[in-house]
């Protein structure tokens, strides 16, 4: 006998209570941590001309005011371990023409505690309309946190003075930087394939490090990159990157909640663009044991990619997986793309696919398999997300979500009732 889907539901209610759908179990929040100081037109928006320049080192303890609007024009480096402080509210426009970045060296501090009424906003310095994608550099943290490169130590990525740029240690308690309420607009570049420069690139954290409620917007490259380090971030939002929206690699370990990724299908780099990157290690850089691989931890993660019937097709994966890297996803929302994760052929039998991925509690709306793998299509990997919400039939964001495309602040809430959704295949 074939039963009907609203009493398969009621089975795995009564035989798995971990399993009980909810609208509200399936978020986490329902983003209503975005409102205020997001911005998703940042194009249009308006911002006062500079009238001070940030000097190309800051080599004491420095306070920037919301009084003023900066200029960061060429690199600025942040050295001597000076803590370098900025008010809520503050401006800085970063230039194009002499292309800058900020580089917080290990030892020194950025402090920038921006509130949901007054953002801090790292911009690029054109004018309405004619702001681009790589503008400028980003913005790139280096901490004394670990990695599990084989030397355990490294290089900021970049165009950069190689005595300023080293990165990871054995201080895995520090308090690396500390960030919240902020917004880095048109950053990132792609210099070449082992060079790039990333809207917010955090290089071995401390755990002690704050770090939430911040934007990244239009970034040439990836809007996060994490490389090694351990730390719990929360309320973080990608919007329309380039490439990756979040990547995580030489041993990155840590807990991330409530993080958004929004892609649209004709903005992706060369190379493949993902929501989600992790790597399990650096290829060529070695890694010291198999505990120290990446092993990330999501609750509350939406991923989306603005896909239609007209373009769907130039999707791949939400998730890419590479080099044995470990990620758990619960409480979360993937929609728009080819498949849920692609696993690459590190990964060499379906026990290590099992061990290194997880999927619970959550709604997927994809048009391919599921898991992709090395090892072909394989139906026991494809159960590895069976007891979740998928919809029978590829959906389009604008039928998926109640208000995506919305300028201001978009809806990412279900059009249709869970119990709408399927549950087993």
């Amino acid at each position: 006998m074939k039963l009907s889907i609203s009493l398969q539901i009621a089975l795995l209610v009564f035989l798995f209570p971990v399993l009980i759908f909810s609208q509200s179990e399936m978020a986490t929040n329902d983003l209503k941590w975005m409102k205020n100081w997001t911005n998703f037109d940042p194009s249009e928006t308006y911002y006062p001309e500079a009238d001070k320049k940030l000097p190309n080192v800051i080599d004491k303890d420095t306070y920037l005011n919301n009084s003023s609007v900066y200029l960061l024009s060429g690199n600025t480096y942040v050295t001597n371990n000076a803590k370098l402080t900025i008010e809520e509210g503050t401006i800085i426009r970063c230039d194009r023409d002499n292309p800058s970045s900020l580089i917080v060296t290990k030892g020194a501090t950025l402090i920038a505690r921006g509130s949901y009424t007054k953002p801090i906003v790292f911009t690029s310095n054109q004018t309405e309309k004619s702001r681009k994608p790589g503008d400028w550099g980003g913005i790139s943290i280096a901490g004394g946190g670990s990695t599990n490169t084989l030397s355990g130590m490294g290089r900021i990525e970049g165009d950069f003075n190689p005595i300023l740029s080293g990165y990871g240690g054995n201080t895995a308690d520090e308090i690396t930087t500390i960030l919240s309420y902020i917004r880095i607009e048109y950053a990132g570049k792609k210099i070449n394939r082992s060079k790039e420069l990333n809207g917010l690139s955090l290089y071995a954290l401390g755990k002690n490090s704050i770090i939430s409620n911040i934007m990244v917007s239009y970034s040439a490259d990836d809007s996060y990159e994490f490389f090694g380090g351990n730390a719990e971030l929360s309320n973080l939002i990608s919007f329309k990157a380039k490439d990756d929206d979040f990547d995580f690699t030489e041993g990155f370990q840590g807990n991330l909640t409530n993080i958004v990724a929004i892609r649209h299908p004709y903005i992706s780099d060369t190379s493949g663009s993902y929501a989600i990157e992790i790597d399990g290690y650096t290829e060529g850089k070695g890694v010291r044991s198999i505990s120290s691989l990446s092993k990330v931890s999501i609750d509350g993660g939406y991923l989306i990619s603005l896909s239609e019937q007209d373009n769907y097709q130039y999707t791949v994966a939400a998730i890419s997986a590479k080099y044995r890297g470990q990620l758990t996803l619960t409480n979360s929302r993937i929609s728009g793309f080819a498949n849920i994760v692609a696993f690459d052929a590190s990964y060499s039998n379906a026990t290590e696919i099992k061990n290194a991925f997880t999927l619970e509690n959550s709604v997927f709306n994809v048009h391919g398999e599921a898991i992709q793998t090395a090892l072909g299509n394989n139906a026991t990997l494809q159960n590895l997300v069976k007891y979740n919400m998928y919809t029978n039939h590829f959906k389009e964001v604008t039928d998926f979500f109640s208000d995506p495309m919305n300028k201001h602040l978009p809806d990412f809430s279900l059009k249709d009732n869970l119990g709408n959704y399927t549950v087993m295949h």
